[in-house]
């Protein structure tokens, strides 16, 4: 029996790292997804890299395409990253770290690498809990890119094949993300989850990325084993 193509979207955070050792749970045939976009936290790569050799993923794309022409965003521009939001602030509103259309375009690269791959399944670790509030992480909004899918493909159009955009995390909390990854065994000290770190990759422990990791990691009781910046340890 043939084992299933998946593309998975790996940034080399927390989240994507889990969801692709699930992907490869499930018995999928695991390709990753990686984009260099200009982003300011562009150490994620390595640890994308680090994720995919800890999981034994052999075929892991870096694709460079620079949303720094674009800007509008603390992550691809000269925009502070917001620091010491409170927990109950945090998804109330969206923050500057939103990059227009990011998942879009991401999950648009990861279609048309998943139709030459006759993949039918696409992962993603979008998150609706625990996050900071981003539109193109809810629900409604994967299942209307899935539709889309559908009608903009050949696959789709010609023979009826019919894609699913999985995203495992989609209605779990941080600290069950955590207990998932421990479970699955994946290392979540190569991940890299801060959109602030300094030149040699330590977590500035403050912006909304790191506040919600270590939100999680604190409600699963372990501790995190991700490098802070000294003035956070």
């Amino acid at each position: 029996m043939t084992t299933p193509n998946a593309v998975v979207l790996l940034s080399g955070g927390m989240d994507s790292a889990v969801t692709a050792a699930i992907a490869r749970q499930d018995g999928f045939e695991v390709h990753a997804l990686s984009v260099r976009y200009g982003q300011r936290h562009a150490v994620e790569l390595a640890a994308a890299r680090r994720v995919a050799a800890s999981l034994g993923i052999r075929h892991h794309v870096v694709l460079d395409l620079d949303l720094r022409a674009f800007g509008g965003s603390a992550l691809t521009s000269q925009i502070s990253v917001p620091k010491d939001t409170p927990l109950a602030e945090i998804g109330a509103r969206i923050p500057a770290t939103y990059v227009p259309a990011r998942n879009t375009i991401f999950l648009s690269l990861a279609l048309a690498w998943a139709e030459t791959l006759a993949a039918r399944d696409i992962f993603i670790g979008a998150n609706a809990l625990d996050y900071s509030g981003y539109p193109d992480c809810r629900p409604e909004y994967l299942a209307a890119f899935a539709r889309m899918a559908d009608l903009a493909t050949r696959a789709g159009t010609e023979h009826g094949v019919r894609l699913a955009i999985h995203a495992p995390l989609l209605r779990l909390t941080k600290a069950e993300i955590v207990a998932r990854g421990l479970g699955l065994g994946v290392d979540l000290g190569i991940t890299s989850t801060c959109y602030d770190p300094d030149r040699e990759g330590a977590a500035c422990g403050r912006c909304e990325a790191c506040r919600l990791r270590l939100k999680g990691f604190e409600e699963a009781g372990v501790p995190d084993p991700a490098r802070y910046q000294a003035a956070h340890a």
